[in-house]
């Protein structure tokens, strides 16, 4: 399984991700939303290296061009709620791709231990195709699995991009144990070492739906 994190390398996303960790700069939810929106777009260029391309011919107003695009079909795959506007940054690239959205939320039993209910899953057949699963925080892997459980009942993919802003090192070990091995793809703008005892990233960022939309009830 390869892993990609791209805090190892020096690029713009790096900037994109501290600023939706300041907690100055995060309180400007228009611009939290715009940068996880953003963080996507860098991902999803960088995913599409590992696609399949082949020759084609463009007509052009002089002549005749021959361009190299891709030929995989492509369904995005978010997690409700922060997911929305990561969710855009990936569509901004990949505009032809299909969509599917899963509704996954943490019941809790008590303040510390919940467990993971899958509500809502609106997806195309996903059958032979590259499936990019997209979630800001992988905190523990539980609800990125129950996600793709759950979006396995409309087939079988081809390959899995896995792709998160941020993610505990406990959640890639659990991701590289719980996804098929030799076909998936993890991609995450940072790796943080802990979660605290109510499983958030630390130090993470704090609730990324909450600061893309308000706080819940």
């Amino acid at each position: 399984m390869k892993i990609v994190n791209f805090a190892e390398k020096n690029s713009e996303l790096n900037r994109f991700v501290a600023e939706i960790r300041d907690i100055h700069i995060q309180q400007d939810r228009l611009r939290f939303r715009k940068n996880l929106e953003r963080i996507g777009e860098v991902m999803s260029y960088e995913i599409s290296k590992d696609f399949r391309y082949s020759e084609k011919l463009v007509t052009t107003p002089l002549g005749t061009a021959r361009v190299n695009t891709a030929d995989d079909k492509i369904v995005i795959g978010t997690i409700l709620r922060a997911g929305i506007p990561y969710h855009q940054g990936f569509l901004n690239y990949f505009d032809r791709a299909e969509n599917a959205f899963v509704s996954a939320y943490r019941k809790y039993k008590d303040k510390l231990n919940f467990e993971i209910f899958i509500e809502y899953i609106a997806s195309p057949r996903i059958d032979g195709k590259i499936l990019i699963l997209t979630d800001p925080m992988l905190a523990t892997g539980g609800s990125m699995e129950l996600s793709y459980r759950a979006l396995l009942t409309k087939g079988e993919p081809e390959h899995i991009h896995i792709a998160s802003v941020i993610a505990s090192q406990k959640a890639i070990e659990y991701i590289t144990t719980h996804f098929p091995e030799e076909k998936t793809t993890v991609w995450v703008g940072a790796i943080d070492p802990d979660l605290n005892e109510h499983s958030y990233i630390v130090p993470g960022l704090g609730d990324a739906g909450d600061l893309a939309y308000g706080e819940k009830e």
